[in-house]
């Protein structure tokens, strides 16, 4: 496995870009993390994502992200292929072990990449290519056919594999299809959820900073809690050339995720989309904001950066939550402008002309731009730029603190799929 900066200096990195950041443009306080506050721009159907951060009963949790991992295959597996890019899509939280759980029949789940000129370009949020999956019933044996699509420049490849059921776990179905005349390896089925994080601490942590409850901080790591330990998710895992997307010399890409349902007239509606972590469930407080994330894409937050109308707006009321939390824990106005302009429009930027980490490199707007790899620790590397480092850990990592059976992940595997197996 590739050698990356340890987290010290990784965090070390991404504060010291910010610690005396120039304020941004006052419209980018008009946008934030979610980019739509009407009624008129949100379907009836309430959204969620994020492992918990909204929760509804008329969405089953098929239909929920969890995560998105975007890494250059090498970085995770020095034996794999050179050139490869490894995109993971984690759906249905809080899946118990040995329960089989299946994709919906009636979704689409989809990457979505926007080719971008160098780490430094605005982002679009309009994608050249789009890697789609959908699923049929289960069989007899437990499986699901899947239907893979990419659409690159609008030329469509479609091939079909099948999921891993829960029983052939540890020998998994890893298909191998031809897409667009590369070759590429899918994997669809349960894994252990990879994400750690003390969340319900944190909420306290967070209500006592915003004066909603008693100040406390973070439990050490002999209790700290990993709200995910002994969970699995469904997991879409592939792995694809850079050369399927990246045009003929594009390096730098930006990655999102999204599912959509079918509506009227047969249109698809979008209902879920994530791109970076934790940014939604650490600085929004009101479930209804967190639920109105997921109707609109990256290109209408860059509609609103660049003061389009509806779309810059209509955000103030969301905007206002977040601006008390990141004030709550100490930042500036001109730091919180700073802050907003990092992470708008919320997509996952990979520069792969380099190794892949989330805080192994930041643009000249101080986003990271290195994609994401499965153990990067991102609660510890975005809160303590968050906070200004009030805040710096909640104590939890992957392979967990001795002695506390609240912590603690299976190892990865080798080799594709990369995720752990599942509990």
């Amino acid at each position: 496995m590739a050698t990356k900066p340890p987290l010290s200096s990784s965090k070390s990195l991404w504060q010291r870009f910010f610690t005396g950041a120039p304020a941004r443009l006052s419209l980018i306080a008009l946008t934030v993390f979610a980019t739509v506050g009407t009624v008129g721009l949100v379907s009836s159907y309430v959204r969620s994502s994020d492992h918990d951060d909204g929760e509804v009963d008329t969405k089953g949790r098929n239909l929920n992200l969890t995560d998105l991992f975007v890494f250059r295959e090498q970085d995770q597996n020095s034996a794999a292929a050179p050139g490869n890019l490894v995109l993971i899509m984690n759906t249905n939280p809080r899946s118990l072990a040995r329960q089989q759980y299946y994709f919906s029949t009636r979704a689409r789940y989809e990457f979505k990449i926007t080719r971008v000129a160098d780490k430094n370009a605005p982002v679009t949020g309009v994608p050249n290519a789009i890697v789609r999956f959908e699923f049929g019933a289960p069989d007899a044996n437990k499986q699901q056919a899947v239907k893979i699509t990419t659409i690159v420049d609008g030329n469509t490849t479609v091939a079909m594999g099948k999921t891993t059921p829960l029983g052939s776990a540890s020998q998994p179905v890893v298909n191998n299809v031809s897409l667009g005349g590369a070759n590429a390896t899918v994997f669809a089925g349960l894994r252990e959820d990879p994400f750690f994080f003390d969340v319900e601490q944190y909420f306290r942590v967070r209500a006592g900073a915003r004066g909603m409850g008693p100040a406390v901080g973070f439990r050490p790591a002999s209790t700290a809690v990993d709200f995910t330990k002994g969970y699995n998710v469904n997991a879409i895992a592939i792995s694809i050339p850079i050369s399927l997307i990246s045009g003929g010399s594009s390096t730098v890409f930006d990655v999102w995720e999204t599912i959509s349902l079918p509506g009227a007239a047969g249109k698809y509606t979008q209902v879920e989309r994530l791109a970076r972590p934790v940014i939604n469930e650490g600085l929004v407080v009101e479930n209804d904001f967190l639920n109105a994330l997921n109707a609109v894409g990256p290109d209408f937050e860059a509609a609103a950066l660049a003061g389009q109308q509806p779309a810059a707006g209509i955000a103030a009321p969301i905007v206002a939550d977040v601006v008390k939390t990141l004030k709550a824990v100490g930042n500036s106005d001109a730091r919180v402008n700073a802050l907003l302009g990092a992470f708008l429009p919320d997509v996952m930027r990979i520069d792969t002309a380099g190794p892949s980490g989330y805080a192994n490199d930041l643009n000249e707007k101080l986003s990271p731009v290195r994609g994401r790899l499965i153990k990067d620790d991102v609660f510890d590397i975005t809160i303590g730029v968050l906070t200004n480092g009030a805040i710096t850990t909640d104590n939890v990592s992957y392979e967990g603190a001795p002695g506390n059976p609240a912590q603690g992940h299976q190892p990865l595997v080798p080799t594709f799929p990369y995720l752990a197996l599942p509990n």
